[in-house]
């Protein structure tokens, strides 16, 4: 294979073929590449295995050994043994690409496996992926966070628009802290709307969800355009009593969710402060009531 030509079809092969494995193969296979193996360890991998990709399961080995180009599409806790597992048994790696989907590690989580002559690559699919039918018409547009060798730059831009995507190029280096800025919004976010929905529910709000999307589809759209000039709120306006009235009534009802209000309180007031929304004088009154410095 030319590594700096627009990839040929390619057996595909994948180790892990979760929720993420099993639509990536997919979106390879309507590209027009083969995806001719695939493994997978819990029930549910392997039945989309076998309902995603029309396949029987295979052992690792085997997939890699049927495959050109192999997805490692497992938990990132998991990947770092598995490169070692696969440089151990011998199997034949020399020539075939090896790409994971994490978006925390780059190309230094595969180098036992490229001194064996696998050609590696990172490819992060920035999306959730829920096992649901619909994560395959999600992956149109979606960006790629990819770090890959000089040589095969081509090659991972080719992987990526085929699949529907947008190559984003990442440093080797700077893998752990885009990782950070994505799960800590996506994440973090799942679960201050889950305890948004409970407080609500707490005190006989029927359908929190209704009450709360049309507020924070219109506070997700101000931010994504506007950046931190788009902040509402009593902490930009520095409402400090209506703060301090937050935190009490957290207190009360949900403990373990007044402290992240508190840190979240101060980091929007340090951002504020910073970019002149928010007065000194306000901000101090705002300590007072969050209880602590909110300059670092």
């Amino acid at each position: 294979m030319h590594t700096d030509d627009r990839p040929a079809r390619l057996a595909v092969g994948v180790l892990g073929a979760g929720r993420v494995g099993s639509v990536l193969g997919a979106a390879l296979a309507r590209a027009g590449h083969r995806v001719v193996a695939a493994s997978g360890v819990s029930d549910a991998s392997r039945n989309r295995v076998a309902d995603r990709l029309g396949l029987a399961p295979s052992n690792p080995e085997d997939v890699v050994a049927k495959a050109d180009l192999v997805l490692l599409t497992v938990p990132d806790d998991v990947l770092p043994d598995l490169v070692v597992g696969l440089a151990e048994t011998g199997v034949e790696l020399r020539g075939k690409l090896l790409v994971h989907t994490s978006g925390a590690y780059g190309l230094a989580v595969l180098n036992p496996a490229t001194k064996a002559g696998a050609l590696p690559l990172a490819l992060h699919p920035v999306m959730t992926f829920t096992g649901s039918d619909d994560d395959l018409s999600r992956m149109t547009g979606i960006s790629f966070g990819v770090t890959a060798p000089d040589q095969l730059r081509m090659v991972a831009e080719a992987l990526v628009i085929e699949m529907e995507g947008e190559p984003v190029w990442i440093e080797e280096k700077d893998r752990a802290l885009y990782h950070a800025a994505l799960a800590g919004a996506a994440n973090h976010m799942v679960t201050l709307v889950a305890e948004s929905s409970d407080l609500l529910q707490k005190i006989g709000v029927d359908d929190p969800g209704r009450m709360l999307g049309p507020l924070l589809g219109a506070a997700l759209d101000n931010v994504l355009r506007l950046g931190i000039s788009g902040l509402t709120g009593p902490v930009v306006r520095g409402d400090a009593g209506t703060v301090r009235r937050h935190v009490d009534a957290l207190i009360l009802a949900a403990p373990e969710a007044a402290d992240a209000y508190v840190a979240l309180a101060r980091l929007t007031a340090d951002r504020a402060l910073a970019a002149g929304l928010l007065k000194p004088e306000a901000a101090e009154r705002l300590l007072d009531a969050l209880g602590g410095n909110i300059w670092t």
